[in-house]
């Protein structure tokens, strides 16, 4: 009765999120509170969420300063001079360009947002994609991919929600993961830059004047839209009202080379250093295990806030505005502990683990972590992040511990498959992005469903090597 209840449970829950019926926080508190009267166990509902929130407390606490730390760094401006330095390294070479999205849109995952990374990596490589006539699909498809290796980091989500479903800690997850995940990195580099390679050779090598008058004159692209092997592509400047209808938005050299706002309120230039130099002590602190993590962003958050904006109204202003993606992140892990707190009080998962177990081959029971890892691609690109964390993990987890397999393995073999899952239809940042860069949502799948499962492949890959998985 338990195994029916407990696939029904997670069915209604997955169907229901989906479909978008319901939203996932109100699904994972809703339907278990549900599912758990029917299984005649109502009474315990309230010991069961107890349970969940005690354990999930860390987690939830970690995501929300996490989000207030780096939306600050974007705010004060410590990407700036790297979008700047980014764009200034791909001048108008095609291969440039595209190694440089992949090497932006990955420094800038850091703050763990994909909405974000993709605002910010499309505002700053759009205007130069337009004027260059390049491919925008490789934009957005090589953007996704660094995007969806990054998101592994513990304050990105999938970390979070694995430590969270298997009740251990983040860092015991991603830390061992490093290496593997920074092979997926260089694959997606080496990815960017044959791709680049084939952008130029359709359009040739072209290259931005340094002369500069932005007064009287406008950029024009001349061949842009040659066939391969045009090289004689260039920028040459023309009158304002030209007429000529070839450059895109009229946009001069500055504007190129600009990115971000450099003007907006929140800027702290002379404490660049500063941030810089917190950034990279929190990271390593991290990466050693100093202090817990939810310790380190709570310090990390309060300081960067202190120092920057020592105002108590430009203070409350900034927790404001990171407020949403705060409330969305912490609300969604608090009732991620209704949906396992009776997922685990009820014994639904110990029931379905079982006759999980009895239909896996011998053969592949001691293998479950690398099945986990293979089925992660799929899954996490047909289902949202919540739905096979919370819904599907714990069940191959209980199913790979009575073959041996150690939760942990579990947990990061289930993080493989974030490459592809971030251009799934179910990913609301995904649509940021191809929405920003004008690109068909069909026309973006085709193009990355296949590179993508082939850095996830490749982070298996090297996971399995590793001896992490």
């Amino acid at each position: 009765m338990l195994t029916i209840l407990g696939f029904a449970m997670i069915a209604t829950f997955l169907v229901l999120i989906m479909t978008k019926k319901m939203s996932p926080i109100a699904a994972l508190v809703l339907i278990p509170a549900l599912f758990c009267v029917a299984a005649g166990k109502g009474a315990h509902l309230g010991d069961y969420v107890i349970d969940g929130v005690s354990s999930l407390a860390p987690t939830a606490a970690m995501l929300m300063f996490a989000i207030v730390y780096f939306g600050v760094m974007i705010d004060v401006g410590l990407f700036d001079p790297v979008v700047r330095g980014i764009l200034r390294f791909c001048k108008a070479d095609p291969m440039r360009v595209v190694v440089g999205t992949a090497v932006l849109a990955a420094i800038v995952s850091l703050d763990g947002d994909g909405s974000t990374t993709f605002m910010i990596t499309v505002s700053a490589m759009y205007p130069l994609y337009k004027r260059l006539g390049m491919s925008l699909v490789v934009m957005t498809g090589v953007a996704a991919m660094a995007n969806g290796v990054m998101n592994t980091v513990p304050w990105g989500g999938p970390t979070a929600r694995a430590a969270t479903a298997l009740k251990l800690d983040a860092a015991d997850i991603f830390v061992p993961m490093i290496p593997a995940l920074l092979v997926g990195l260089l694959g997606v580099l080496g990815l960017a830059y044959v791709l680049g390679l084939r952008e130029r050779r359709r359009l040739g090598a072209l290259r931005i004047a340094d002369e500069e008058s932005v007064e009287t004159k406008e950029t024009v692209l001349v061949g842009a839209g040659a066939g391969a092997g045009a090289g004689g592509g260039r920028l040459e400047k023309r009158p304002v009202g030209g007429g000529t209808g070839e450059a895109d938005g009229g946009d001069d050299d500055g504007d190129l080379l600009k990115g971000l706002d450099p003007d907006r309120p929140t800027l702290r230039p002379r404490l660049y250093w500063f941030n810089a130099l917190l950034t990279g002590t929190l990271i390593t602190a991290m990466i050693l295990e100093l202090l817990p993590i939810p310790v380190l962003f709570l310090l990390g958050a309060a300081l960067a806030l202190s120092v920057n904006y020592p105002r108590l109204p430009d203070q409350k202003a900034r927790i404001a505005a990171h407020a949403d993606n705060v409330l969305n992140v912490s609300g969604m892990v608090f009732a991620a502990a209704v949906f396992t707190g009776v997922l685990q009080g009820t014994g639904m998962v110990d029931s379905m683990a079982g006759r999980l177990v009895d239909t896996v081959p011998d053969g592949l029971g001691p293998h479950m972590a690398l099945v986990t890892g293979v089925l992660s691609l799929p899954l996490t690109y047909f289902m949202s992040n919540d739905g096979f964390y919370f819904g599907v993990l714990p069940v191959l987890a209980e199913a790979g511990a009575a073959h041996g397999v150690t939760p942990l393995e579990m947990a990061r073999a289930s993080l493989v498959g974030q490459p592809l899952h971030m251009s799934s239809p179910l990913v609301p940042a995904v649509y940021v992005l191809v929405g920003m860069a004008r690109v068909e949502f069909g026309d973006h799948t085709r193009f990355v469903v296949k590179w993508a499962a082939l850095t996830c492949l490749l982070i298996l890959t090297a996971g399995v090597l590793f001896g992490t998985i």
